[in-house]
């Protein structure tokens, strides 16, 4: 083993959980768009799981929706009702088998659901506002009926992930999805005490975490790990700002929760907001909470020595790879033994059967321009 890369493979333990993971690397959670139509995990995603749970020490799972209403992808698994619960067990089971912590990604797609894959036809959110992106349509306004309704879904599928044997869930509140949108001021318009002030926009995040804490209480009877993953900053005018996202983790590092998750596309990017601000947002909200509360980082780091400068530089404890992971499964066993020149940082046409990635998620891959260094070695 390289000893330069040793902090990397201490254990860590989660404050509030008190689970140990075996070391600092978490695997992102990623949509595969390769779910049964039911809602159900398919074989090709198990696989697929099982050839990237050997390393890491957390595998957090694709996002699951909580309520039909909240299904935001094609192919994507669900948390919402007990028949999903044979289909979640294969998923806990398969990452446990091989190492790994499995934590479940329980989510909503509000106003980003397409109206093709929600019951009614009619995606709903904070408000009557559509995102701002081509294609985008006009949601519906949720009523107070529907708001608490929703919360709920939320401890409900906690319940579920419990009884399923997962270790913990991962509240997606990133990624201008349902909780962002309550948050963001874009997207909530409201005038009740849903919306309005920063504090009323807050109140449907930090109820959410509240119920998934409550369900935690009633239901689990062995350490159950709860984080929240958020996004910084939005590009959008009115949009949510750093300033915003402080009295958010402020608010949530009061919480027992085990981890904040910082969704951003590159680790050591500055504002979207800003560009003359270059300032790391994770590295911000690590300063600001960081001793109250765990913080993960993610974002182009593709390397051992990426990984090793965001721990010993960005003070940050616990990194997520994603796109790293889909190109080099073995990612941390390479990194381990001393083959780290020999991790893959491109993805090769050729590479779908032995990097084990269901048919969907490759296809998104392939014609996704930029996201991914694709190459014919042809």
């Amino acid at each position: 083993m390289n000893p330069k890369y040793a902090s990397l493979w201490e254990p860590f333990r989660l404050p509030v959980s008190g689970i140990d993971l075996k070391n600092r690397i978490m695997m992102a959670p990623m949509t595969t768009w390769s779910g049964n139509s039911d809602g159900t995990v398919s074989d090709a995603e198990i696989e697929y799981y099982k050839k990237r749970s050997g390393g890491v020490g957390v595998v957090a799972t694709a996002c699951a929706y909580v309520q039909p209403q909240g299904k935001a992808f094609s192919g994507q698994i669900g948390v919402h009702s007990d028949d999903m619960l044979p289909s979640l067990k294969r998923i806990t089971q398969t990452i446990q088998k091989e190492g790994a912590k499995a934590i479940l990604q329980i989510h909503h797609g509000g106003r980003m659901c397409p109206p093709g894959e929600v019951p009614d036809g009619q995606p709903v959110s904070a408000s009557a506002v559509a995102a701002e992106r081509e294609g985008a349509v006009v949601p519906r306004a949720m009523t107070e009926e529907e708001i608490l309704a929703a919360i709920k879904a939320y401890g409900n599928a906690t319940r579920l992930a419990i009884l399923a044997g997962f270790d913990g869930v991962e509240i997606h509140g990133a990624n201008t999805y349902l909780i962002q949108q309550f948050f963001s001021p874009h997207s909530n318009r409201r005038t009740d005490e849903w919306g309005g002030t920063l504090e009323k926009r807050m109140k449907f995040p930090l109820a959410v975490v509240d119920d998934v804490l409550k369900n935690v209480k009633q239901y689990a009877t062995s350490p159950f790990a709860v984080g929240y993953r958020l996004s910084p900053e939005e590009v959008e005018e009115p949009g949510i700002t750093i300033e915003d996202t402080f009295q958010l983790v402020d608010a949530l590092a009061e919480k027992p929760l085990d981890y904040l998750h910082i969704s951003t596309l590159n680790f050591w990017g500055g504002s979207m907001r800003d560009e003359s601000d270059e300032c790391s947002r994770t590295t911000l909200i690590q300063e600001r909470v960081g001793n109250k509360i765990p913080v993960i980082g993610v974002g182009s780091l593709h390397t051992p020595d990426d990984v090793l400068k965001v721990v010993e530089e960005g003070n940050v404890p616990l990194v997520a790879l994603g796109r790293e992971l889909l190109m080099e499964p073995e990612w941390v066993q390479k990194a381990q033994n001393g083959s780290a020149d020999k991790i893959r940082t491109t993805l090769s046409v050729h590479d779908q059967e032995e990097l084990v990635i269901p048919d969907n998620l490759w296809h998104g891959l392939i014609t996704r321009k930029g996201w991914l260094p694709v190459v014919d070695n042809e």
